[in-house]
């Protein structure tokens, strides 16, 4: 049989601004699903072109009138017709995501990281006058459902006197995971466990949670587009009604924290679920600038109340 052909850049194609313009019409005109670490067609053709390149996305303008070497060209108009053909995410064809700025290497291992919770990391939440716990006392950081590491990773910029553990059971994610511990140099700061849950840790206690579950819904699942079939089911679905692995998370997390310590957790559309069936939690309700209460803090007297959890 013979090989397919190649196909080549139109030679009208000679600048960075050419194939974004490019890679923007193509992208539209296939209907492409976008939010795995961009929101629209414009941002996936700016991250696209620029990684590829080797450039900072954060600084476009100077470059978009330069010319490309036909090696450069060849390999971006291929990125674009593989993100078409395959449907598959930009991040994944180039081994690459962001998050607060901070590139993370990634596959089909992990998910795309998109958490809210990477933003209120970085927001005033722990950095204002009143924060949930002081960073400056917080020592053990415990992150569930680590998937390729990037919060944990975030988390040690954070909170600077902290040790962090890491959790996934996924052998698979571990070993991206381990990739971008190394590639942060964070190995003696950040332990891999892998486990379902809080089994890898014993009786161990932290000064903060965090967690960024399976939280999708089965009806979501059946629904998403081409482009989510690509990362791993079972760092996405979350049961029914999405909230299977968040309600084993409240059943345990107050043996696992210090007295001033906190739970912080990502269930997407949850909230109104979370709230029926736990009336007596004190949930206090997080907003992000793209999101509004799909987080939540929760104190670990809170979660110890009612469920015979002395505090440490």
């Amino acid at each position: 049989m013979a090989k397919a052909r190649l196909k080549t850049p139109p030679r009208e194609l000679s600048t960075i601004l050419d194939l974004i313009r490019y890679a923007v019409t193509r992208f539209a005109g296939a209907k492409l699903a976008f939010g795995q670490g961009t929101h629209d067609p414009v941002e996936e053709a700016i991250f696209l072109v620029y990684e590829a390149l080797g450039l900072p996305i954060d600084r476009v303008d100077p470059f978009l009138s330069a010319r490309l070497t036909s090696p450069e060209r060849q390999r971006i108009f291929t990125l674009i017709e593989n993100r078409v053909r395959l449907r598959m995410p930009a991040a994944y064809l180039l081994n690459r995501a962001y998050l607060q700025g901070i590139p993370f290497y990634i596959d089909k291992r992990v998910i795309v990281p998109r958490s809210y919770l990477a933003e209120l990391l970085y927001s005033d939440l722990f950095s204002g006058e009143a924060p949930p716990v002081d960073p400056a006392t917080v020592t053990r950081v415990l992150d569930l459902c680590t998937g390729s590491g990037c919060l944990a990773i975030l988390a040690c910029n954070i909170f600077p006197n902290a040790s962090v553990d890491a959790i996934d059971i996924s052998k698979a994610a571990l070993q991206v995971a381990e990739i971008n511990v190394s590639e942060h140099d964070l190995r003696d700061r950040i332990t891999l466990l892998k486990g379902d849950l809080f089994e890898p840790i014993g009786d161990a206690i932290y000064d903060l949670i965090l967690v960024n579950p399976p939280y999708v819904t089965a009806k979501v699942m059946a629904e998403l587009p081409a482009e989510f079939s690509h990362e791993p089911r079972l760092a996405v679905e979350g049961g029914a009604d999405g909230m299977d692995i968040v309600r084993r998370i409240l059943a345990e997390a107050g043996g696992h924290l210090s007295h001033d310590g906190g739970l912080l957790c990502e269930i997407g559309r949850g909230r109104e679920t979370l709230e029926r069936d736990y009336p007596e939690k004190d949930f206090l309700w997080l907003d992000t600038a793209e999101s509004s209460g799909e987080v939540f803090w929760i104190t670990a007297a809170a979660l110890q109340s009612r469920s015979g959890v002395a505090a440490a």
